[in-house]
């Protein structure tokens, strides 16, 4: 039975395996303890469920509102006009309209990121221009240099995700308008704001109010991570009217179904509960840290959203480690080894409950280390080795200077051989050299680190779209085993009291009544 379930991460190329799957295969009805899927884990309450369990015979048998209708009542409660707003079938829907609509030829993105956002433009023939964050630099996104990287390519859509899946790296409010507004001359600039409701290192941090105001600008929005309703499948997007009417004119009357019509309508007597979940995670992702980072060898890298993202001891395979914790302690994680950008030494474990974070870090001290926690991490033998990951991209970005698969693919014909497949899983041969690993440093006390400024980041200088700049080579992967600059070694965090570096705690105050409900820049109030 455990060779059934660990076989289907073998048929999902580009994600895990569905809960229903897992659950058939698992024989007892029973799913794992999920830190893979990244839902909000106190949203809906147990009340709201009972209602919409009482109401589930009606739900599902009679058509649904118009999305027009569903669209107006989210808008009310958000603030946000009708007219700017595309609700769909989740957010894939609206990537795949986005794609179709209105990317023409080329699409940057920085990697490691959400997996639709390389996948769908090349499905489509489009050029994606993989920028790639360091592990050197603890996967942070230099806006700077990728508004180089642009000019350079010369890419005419631009995308952002903040936070960042897989590594909850955020970007600042003001940094990403200053960004926006450099960025003018492109067919469109997308900030994927789906995780943005977990941040709380800005009190309004969304820019949906200024991508009302630009041209080419859209905002996405996830509802079913939000609310912890995955299965419903819903989210929008945010543009000025001219570009929320040509992706809303596209879709189905009834794209959205009457489960998300319920959910919709019963949010605004929910709004206290709904803002109290996400403080709950908040706070969560703050412990959850902390006791990932005290691991021997672990590195948790600091998130904003309601995951983190972390680095495997060396030595250890992260394929073996996801199904040693699926088989031996009925626990689900996310191994990103075929995340292209990242590796199969890479975790995302979803922000849980504290009962929950217990039972992972004893998995995983028996997983790494056996019996005795803190003891020399084994090699966990030969993996299954079927991920891709970084060799994949530093294939593309150095065969390429970024061009992407078309740029790869003419290369490899002009040499007369066959046009490559996108990065797929392969054995370990197949695999590009990777450096050899290097010691990691003796552990040393932790430097003290001073509190994050509350000011806004100052102006950011971008390349101008009249004279673009030279291109720009990305340096090469950091060597595995060496420590991450960002990233939270257990060295650091030995002998600290205090709260994890630039994982503060969320805010005390601030938090609406129960006849308010957060409106669309994600903490304010509304009446």
């Amino acid at each position: 039975m455990a060779d059934n379930v660990t076989s289907l991460f073998r048929s999902t190329a580009a994600h895990s395996p569905s809960m229903a799957a897992l659950t058939r295969e698992g024989g007892d009805g029973a799913g794992p303890v999920d830190f893979c899927i990244p839902c909000n884990p106190y949203f809906p309450t147990p009340e709201m469920f009972q209602d919409m369990g009482a109401r589930l015979r009606d739900i599902i048998t009679y058509y649904p509102s118009s999305a027009d209708t569903i669209t107006a009542e989210l808008c009310s409660l958000l603030q946000l006009p009708p007219q700017c707003v595309a609700m769909g079938n989740g957010s894939t829907e609206l990537i795949t309209w986005i794609d179709h609509l209105l990317v023409r030829e080329s699409l940057a993105i920085p990697v490691p990121t959400f997996g639709r956002w390389t996948d769908q433009p090349m499905e489509t023939g489009k050029r994606v221009d993989m920028f790639p964050l360091q592990e050197s630099s603890g996967f942070a996104l230099d806006l700077a240099q990728y508004a180089e990287f642009i000019r350079a390519r010369g890419t005419r859509v631009a995308v952002i995700c903040n936070p960042n899946n897989p590594d909850g790296g955020y970007l600042h409010k003001h940094a990403l308008v200053q960004f926006m507004d450099a960025m003018a001359d492109l067919d469109l600039v997308i900030i994927d704001e789906s995780f943005l409701e977990f941040a709380d290192a800005e009190q309004e941090p969304s820019v949906v109010q200024e991508a009302m105001l630009r041209p080419n600008v859209i905002v996405l929005r996830s509802l079913g991570k939000n609310f912890g309703l995955h299965g419903i499948r819903f989210g929008y997007l945010v543009a000025n009217p001219a570009l929320a009417g040509m992706v809303r004119s596209m879709l189905p009357k009834w794209n959205l179904n009457a489960f998300a019509e319920h959910v919709v309508f019963m949010l605004k007597n929910h709004g206290a509960e709904y803002a109290q979940s996400l403080h709950q995670v908040r706070k969560d992702r703050l412990d959850m840290a902390g006791q990932l980072a005290s691991l021997p060898g672990l590195t948790v890298y600091p998130s904003q959203g309601n995951f983190l993202f972390v680095r495997l001891p060396v030595g250890a395979e992260g394929t073996v480690v996801r199904d040693r914790l699926l088989t031996e302690h009925r626990i689900l994680v996310r191994e990103c080894g075929n995340k292209i950008g990242s590796s199969s030494r890479f975790l995302r474990l979803v922000v849980r409950p504290q009962v929950d974070v217990r039972r992972l870090v004893s998995g995983l001290e028996q997983v790494l280390y056996g019996s005795r926690r803190g003891a020399a991490v084994p090699e966990l033998g030969t993996g299954t080795n079927y991920s891709s990951g970084t060799a994949a991209v530093d294939r593309l970005v150095s065969s390429t200077n970024g061009a992407g698969m078309q740029g790869l693919a003419a290369q490899a014909m002009g040499a007369g051989a066959a046009m490559p497949a996108m990065p797929q899983p392969q054995p370990a041969a197949a695999q590009m050299p990777m450096p050899a690993p290097m010691p990691a440093p003796a552990p040393v006390a932790p430097a003290p680190m001073p509190a994050p400024a509350p000011a806004a980041p100052a102006p950011m200088s971008f390349p101008s779209p009249v004279a673009p700049a030279a291109a720009v080579v990305p340096p090469g992967p950091t060597p595995p085993g060496v420590p991450a600059r960002g990233g939270l070694t257990a060295a650091q965090v030995r002998g600290t009291t205090g709260p994890a570096p630039g994982l503060a705690p969320a805010p005390a105050t601030g938090w609406p009544n129960s006849q308010s409900w957060p409106n669309a820049a994600g903490m304010g109030q509304t009446g």
